[in-house]
């Protein structure tokens, strides 16, 4: 749990410095604004895509290691399952503790250049998007350490977090902190791996 902790810590003290700096806020925008001046009807319907799918692969993928599994009666694989599943519930949480803690405004609240394609609720830092899915990947790459998995598992979380700044609905940093955030609770639950 003391990892964990750090983690927490780690990432508010991260924010609070970013906070501070009106330079990097100003690079945030100006990449989402770029973002948002490029957009294409095709392009928004790929990444709308990949960020709603987001939550049912972060589901998917700990059931399909049970069921394996289940399947195979291997205890290892279930005890796998365990881990992924726990490590994206605690990044879950942690990510919920840190956004009412932090209180980031999304972009589109702060920056009147900027149109998102759509308005979430809730605060922008940490990305949830990008904590769970850098979570459920990074622990799947750690319970199957093999390039088929771990290169394919990057790219989906990778193409998460693109996905959350394209849509307008986060700034790099709060992406950037959920993708640490999501890895770092992954081998912080290294605890559960068989």
């Amino acid at each position: 749990m003391r990892p964990l902790i750090l983690l927490f810590c780690c990432i508010c003290f991260f924010h609070c410095g970013l906070q501070a700096q009106s330079g990097l806020q100003r690079l945030d925008e100006n990449i989402l604004e770029r973002l948002a001046a490029g957009r294409t009807e095709g392009q928004t319907g790929i990444w709308r895509f990949i960020s709603n799918a987001n939550t049912p692969v972060d589901i998917a993928i700990p059931v399909a290691v049970l069921a394996d599994g289940l399947i195979e009666n291997d205890s290892r694989t279930k005890r796998n399952a365990l881990y992924i599943a726990g490590s994206t519930a605690t990044t879950y949480l942690l990510n919920l503790l840190i956004k009412q803690l932090v209180r980031r405004p999304r972009p589109f609240l702060t920056d009147v250049h900027l149109t998102p394609v759509y308005r979430p609720g809730e605060y922008s830092f940490p990305s949830g998007h990008s904590s769970s899915s850098f979570s459920a990947v990074t622990a799947l790459s750690r319970a199957y350490p093999k390039w088929y998995v771990i290169a394919p598992s990057l790219l989906w979380a990778s193409a998460v977090g693109y996905s959350r700044l394209y849509l307008g609905v986060h700034y790099p940093t709060d992406v950037a902190a959920g993708a640490v955030l999501g890895a770092g609770t992954a081998f912080a639950m290294n605890f559960l791996r068989p």
